[in-house]
């Protein structure tokens, strides 16, 4: 008889259990579909960066880029994972670009335990291609941006106290090593 693998339990730490969870990565990486379903596993609350910077702004992320500019967007951006690491712990994905802020990051290394999600270009371009709602992406090829995103800010996602790779698999499969490594990691 085979097992269902959602079924196996994984002994996290009550001290990761105390904290949120972050999840940070380029676009496409499956921050927001993975952190839901991970904050399901861990029966934890789930929040989109994203979502609540634009319930909070009142209009949408492309919106506040094409009216006030990027760093407009990344002040309200560091307000708003402030306010939510400053609340019971949750699951949290933010938008690409939240990691790169010195800020930010010193914000979630702090507050959080923070999961890089990487993928490789092809995977992340066939997922980006799939939503038309990405303001960096505008008017441009998808693989030449996230080459040229990779290059700038992957060294700085690997500041993440955790790596975890978010292959074109089911990302069943992802949420299941993240729970695998939070079950090891050692703070």
């Amino acid at each position: 008889m085979r097992r269902n693998p959602k079924s196996r339990t994984y002994a996290i730490p009550p001290a990761i259990r105390s904290r949120s969870i972050v999840l940070v990565g380029l676009m496409g990486s499956g921050k927001s579909t993975i952190g839901r379903r991970l904050a399901t596993r861990l029966h934890m609350r789930f929040a989109d960066a994203d979502d609540e910077i634009e319930g909070a702004a009142g209009m949408t992320i492309a919106d506040m880029f094409a009216r006030f500019g990027e760093s407009y967007f990344r002040d309200g951006e560091r307000r708003v994972i402030s306010r939510l690491l400053d609340g019971p712990p949750l699951v949290l994905a933010t938008g690409g670009g939240a990691f790169m802020n010195d800020e930010t990051r010193a914000l979630i290394q702090e507050k959080s335990l923070s999961i890089w999600l990487d993928a490789d270009i092809p995977t992340l371009v066939e997922r980006v291609e799939r939503r038309s709602h990405r303001p960096l992406l505008k008017d441009r090829d998808a693989g030449e941006v996230l080459r040229e995103l990779a290059a700038v800010r992957n060294p700085i996602y690997a500041e993440a106290h955790l790596r975890v790779s978010s292959a074109s698999t089911p990302h069943e499969h992802t949420v299941r090593a993240i729970l695998e490594a939070l079950s090891t990691w050692k703070n």
